[in-house]
This record gives structure tokens, C-alpha cells and sequence, in this order.
């Protein structure tokens, strides 16, 4: 009897310590899958050099350039080869098409006008009928015309004095938007010598400061003709490290997203109540990934994210995007000089005032520069996000069960399950889940975590996150 017992005891043992082992095994592999998202990432050799080659010198010389125009307003002459809008305007087409030159074929430039009816002030900014022409550089893909993904990177080469509407008073414009437009001019130089997957767009509008008005059109234009953009960025205000009261900060760059999305119907804000998501559209989405790689690829950079569509009661190019249901976020500096923005050139009590380059900061545009690219040229090389990702709510459980349609992109090889916890700002966890549209999260409840799902290809590419809907 004794002895049966010694053997049950010893039984027992060896099953809490199998028990204990397994677990500490599976903490082992959860915690080794889950270190870092970041770390499972591979660094592409070609995103890591193109972010070198792009170069401030490059970048200094169009801004110059632009601010030699004497003004950009949109109100401006059209016509003056020397002086104006239209002085500007042709000078980008022209850079534009050098660069398409050199590009094998794959980039076309084209000039996107059309007649803006006048808005006369005091709620208007176009007090009489002006021609508005966004200059649209296309970097084609590798991607089937049935897939045509297409992904777009702007800034605004119209400027302004204190008065919208003054179209002869001098208003340099090198922060404001010289900085974004030159280092989108760059990007394109840079990036056309490269082939992707998926479409790029290299734009430079007009009418921002007469209330957003190129890029309005553009996107107008895009919806009305189901264009399938993924993503969009604009760069605005990228051109200055050093604030109005003296702080510095050459190594940081802010990214707007907006969490409840602007095309939100009724429908969807009641499931959203219902669920949670107010962090997870699809800008913010963008967002997240853009600190993810631009972080990986421009060391010592952070990208920081800001939880608003735009900074306080403000907007940019990027907001009729978003209007329109597409996720689209805005690149600014860390800390405005309200000295240099929106202003007069002047000296007043000793203070310059004006949007001068000497204020701008080349080597920190650059850098910014570098974190769009970097960033571009992972979404562009990388499968779509995946479509219709749901979570199915059929029956009440613990585990958590995800679906989502097939990407039938030929590099693909699977897809990634990524978590968070619901206070977590970032997708902390991943889990590779192979060629499947379906799985089931074993023992972690929907209740307790968010969800979401990536595509991942064959050299190891990863998409921007997509947050699933409920499925009832």
C-alpha cells in the first residue's frame, strides 16, 4: 500500500512538473515571438539605400529655387516666367520630367488644372476665377492593372503672406510648404530608379492655404474614378528643427492620424461603441507602421505619433483624403516658429518675421525625407492589406476567431496575426499563422485584447494592419 502510494506521489509529480515545463516552454515561445514585432522584421537592402541617398544639398537647392519665384500664392501670376505661381509651377513639371527620364519608362508627369469658381471673402479665398494645377509625377508599378494599388506622397508648393488673398506681396514660403514639396521632389528622384509592387504618386499641389483646394480635387477626382490609394501622406511644415522660443529638436518628426475615421457612417460609429476602435482606423493604422519602419531604417530618428487629424483647429492636404475614406496623415515638425509662418517679411522690434530659407534646417528636411521614403517603399513593396478581416461573434467563447478574404498577390506567403493590449498604443505581439484566411486565437478573449491582421510575403515584406469588424 505504501508503496502504491509512492509510486501515485511520484506520478503526480512528474505530471505538475511535465505541466510546469510545458508552460514554461509556451512562455518561452510567446515570449520569443513576441519580443519585438519590430525585430522580426528583416531590413530590405534596397529601402536601406535609398533612405542614404537622399541628400539635403539636393533638397536646399529646390527650396531656393522655389523661394527665388518671389511668391507661390495661388492668386498670383500665371504667366510671369520669372515671378508667380505659374513661374513655380513649370519649374517642378520640368524637374519632374528629368527625373522621368531617367526612370526606364516607369514615371510619367502630367499638369492636373481645372477652373476654381470664385469664393469671395469673407468665408472665401479665390476672390476671382483662378486655373488650380497640382503637378502629378506617377511611378508606375510592377502590380497587374487589375490590382493598380496605388499609394501618394504630397506637399503644397503654393505660399502665402499674412493675407491669403494678397497675391504681390513677397511671400518666400521655404518652410511653408518649400520644405514638403522638396522633399517630395527628392523622394521621386531617389525612388525612381527603383521598381515596386504597387503604384507611387510624387505630387506637388496648389490652393492649400484657399482652403485645401488642389488636393481636394485630386482626391475628388480619385474617388469618383475608384482609384484604389492606400495610403497617403502629405508633408507640410517639415522645414524647421528650432521653435519661436529657442527648443531644438533635429531628430524628431511628428505624423497626425485621426482615430474615428471622417467618413464614419451612423452604422459604423454604433458598432464602434459597441466594440471599441476608436485607435484603430486606417489612417491610424498608417500611422503606426510608419514609426515602425521609419524608426527601423533612419537611426535616431522617432517618429512620433499624434492622436488628431491635424494639429488644434488646423488642416492640410491630407484631409480630403480622409474625408473620403482613405487613410491619409500629415508629416509636421516638432515645434512651430509662428516668426516664419503666415507672415509679412519684416523686422519688428528687432525680430525677423517671414518664411525665409535661412530659418529652414536641410539636414533635418532630409531626414524626414528619408522616413517618408522608407516608409513608402515598404508599402509599396509589401502585399495589400488584407480585405474584409473579421471577428466572428456566433457563439459566446474565450477564444477569438479572425477571418479574412484571400490576397492573391503571387509573393505572397502568409499572413500575421498582430494583438495589443486595449490600452497599448502599438501592436506589441504577432503570431505567424501561414496561408490561411481563417484561425482561431486559442484561450485569449476578444474582451481583453485588440486584434489585427497583416499580409507578409515571400521576403518577409509585411502590410499596414487591418482591424477586423465584427461578424454576428
Amino acid at each position: 500500500m505504501l508503496r502504491r502510494a509512492s509510486i501515485m506521489h511520484v506520478r503526480i509529480a512528474f505530471i505538475i512538473l511535465l505541466a510546469i515545463c510545458l508552460s514554461l516552454i509556451g512562455r518561452f515561445e510567446t515570449s520569443a515571438q513576441n519580443r519585438s514585432r519590430a525585430n522580426l522584421q528583416r531590413r530590405n537592402t534596397e529601402i536601406a539605400r535609398m533612405v542614404t541617398e537622399i541628400e539635403a544639398r539636393n533638397i536646399e537647392r529646390t527650396i531656393r529655387k522655389l523661394v527665388s519665384f518671389g511668391t507661390r500664392n495661388t492668386l498670383s501670376a500665371q504667366d510671369n516666367p520669372m515671378r508667380g505661381i505659374g513661374a513655380a509651377r513649370d519649374w517642378l513639371f520640368s524637374e519632374f520630367q528629368k527625373i522621368a527620364a531617367q526612370s526606364d519608362g516607369r514615371m510619367t508627369v502630367e499638369k492636373q488644372s481645372y477652373l476654381q469658381e470664385a469664393q469671395p471673402p469673407p468665408r472665401g479665398r479665390v476672390p476671382k476665377p483662378t486655373i488650380i494645377t497640382n503637378v502629378v509625377a506617377t511611378l508606375k508599378g510592377t502590380q497587374p492593372e487589375s490590382v493598380n494599388r496605388l499609394y501618394v506622397v504630397s506637399g503644397h508648393y503654393d505660399s502665402m503672406c499674412t493675407s491669403p488673398i494678397d497675391a504681390e506681396c513677397d511671400a518666400p514660403g521655404a518652410n511653408d510648404d518649400a520644405s514638403g514639396t522638396a522633399a517630395v521632389l527628392e523622394m521621386a528622384r531617389v525612388m525612381s530608379h527603383y521598381k515596386f509592387d504597387a503604384t507611387i504618386i510624387f505630387m506637388t499641389v496648389a490652393g492649400e492655404e484657399q482652403s485645401l483646394l488642389g488636393s481636394t480635387y485630386f482626391a475628388e477626382q480619385a474617388k469618383k474614378n475608384n482609384l484604389d490609394i492606400e495610403g497617403m501622406f502629405t508633408n507640410d511644415i517639415i522645414g524647421s528643427s528650432t521653435s519661436d522660443t529657442g527648443m531644438r529638436d533635429e531628430h524628431t518628426v511628428r505624423v497626425f492620424s485621426e482615430g474615428v475615421p471622417s467618413s464614419e457612417t451612423e452604422e459604423e460609429a454604433r458598432t464602434r461603441r459597441s466594440v471599441g476602435g476608436e485607435n484603430d482606423s486606417a489612417s491610424r493604422q498608417l500611422a503606426r507602421f510608419i514609426k515602425e519602419v521609419g524608426e527601423r531604417y533612419v537611426p535616431g530618428m522617432t517618429v512620433r505619433m499624434v492622436y488628431r487629424r491635424d494639429r488644434y483647429l488646423r488642416g492640410g492636404d491630407h484631409m480630403p483624403f480622409v474625408e473620403r475614406g482613405y487613410a491619409a496623415v500629415r508629416f509636421t515638425e516638432p515645434n512651430e516658429d509662428y516668426h516664419h509662418q503666415h507672415q509679412n517679411v519684416r523686422i519688428e522690434n528687432g525680430v525677423q518675421y517671414g518664411d525665409l530659407p535661412q530659418f529652414d534646417d536641410f539636414n533635418y528636411i532630409a531626414r524626414v525625407a528619408r522616413v517618408n521614403a522608407a516608409a513608402l517603399a515598404a508599402l509599396a513593396l509589401a502585399p495589400a492589406s488584407p480585405k474584409n478581416v473579421g471577428l466572428l461573434t456566433k457563439k459566446l467563447t474565450n477564444d477569438t476567431e479572425l477571418q479574412w478574404d484571400a490576397n492573391h498577390e503571387p509573393d505572397l506567403a502568409g499572413y500575421e496575426i498582430v494583438w495589443r493590449e486595449t490600452t497599448s498604443a502599438y501592436w506589441t505581439n504577432s503570431l505567424r499563422v501561414g496561408n490561411v484566411t481563417r484561425y482561431v486565437m486559442k484561450g485569449m478573449s476578444k474582451d481583453n485584447y485588440f486584434f489585427g491582421v497583416c499580409a507578409v510575403d515571400r521576403d518577409g515584406n509585411r502590410s499596414p494592419v487591418s482591424y477586423p469588424k465584427p461578424i454576428r
